[in-house]
């Protein structure tokens, strides 16, 4: 739960700082029910928590990856107090991307959010170098083939604003290779920038600043855990 790794731990608990039930425990290997026995560190009482979700704000320039030795990752901006073992992007924002990015460190969660079977829709505002038309609209609707033989889903393009330089929102339910960007190319439109604002029923905190990470709300985990069949273990 953030205290220290399993060796700081056990020096902690030997020192006498961790309580169970209101005793010392003789021993670290002492076990404990999370459900029904009461741990304190430093008298303050532990909540156990089997797994956690956490909303990013990722900025550009910042890759989606657990470990990088030459690049910032977006585990790097994970604040000490929130550090957990086995966290993980689930998905990905290109380098220069930003925007919502989930981190979680459970694993079956992680799987479904990113497996196609679930179809889970994500939301971006892009801009987009040129003039988005009405035909733009209507080949992202009946899915597109991409130069290489990819074939996509159909998705949804909005335009929120014309010109030479144009933004839209476009919603996606797969996850592909650099897919928003290859489809914009495939209507003759560079993206200038990209960032995605949902994932399912979470929704970008508009006052989460760029870099920063919070645990999701109770009721954004229930959300988006029920969309993809998963309800939180209880303790």
């Amino acid at each position: 739960m953030g205290y220290g790794t399993r060796r700081e731990v056990k020096k902690l608990i030997k020192s006498g700082a961790v309580e169970v039930n209101g005793a010392v425990p003789p021993s670290p290997d002492v076990h404990v029910d999370p459900a029904a026995d009461r741990v304190t560190v430093f008298e303050a009482p532990v909540r156990y928590v089997a797994h956690v979700v956490y909303m990013l704000n990722k900025p550009p320039g910042v890759v989606s990856a657990t470990v990088d030795r030459r690049q910032e990752t977006v585990l790097d901006l994970v604040p000490a107090e929130l550090w957990r073992p086995g966290l993980f992007p689930v998905g990905r924002l290109d380098k220069d991307a930003r925007g919502l990015l989930l981190i979680t460190d459970d694993g079956q969660l992680g799987h479904r959010l990113a497996a196609p079977r679930w179809a889970v829709e994500k939301t971006y505002v892009v801009e987009v170098d040129g003039v988005l038309t009405e035909a733009d609209v209507r080949r992202f609707a009946a899915g597109m083939v991409l130069d290489d033989g990819t074939r996509l889903r159909p998705a949804t393009l909005e335009i929120v604003a014309g010109g030479p330089r144009s933004m839209a929102r476009v919603t996606v339910t797969e996850g592909k290779y650099h897919q928003v960007k290859r489809m914009f190319l495939a209507v003759g439109k560079a993206v200038v920038d990209l960032k995605r604002i949902r994932i399912g029923p979470i929704v970008l905190d508009p006052d989460l600043p760029e870099g920063a990470v919070r645990p999701l709300t109770p009721e954004e985990e229930a959300a988006l855990r029920a969309m993809v069949g998963l309800e939180k273990k209880k303790r």
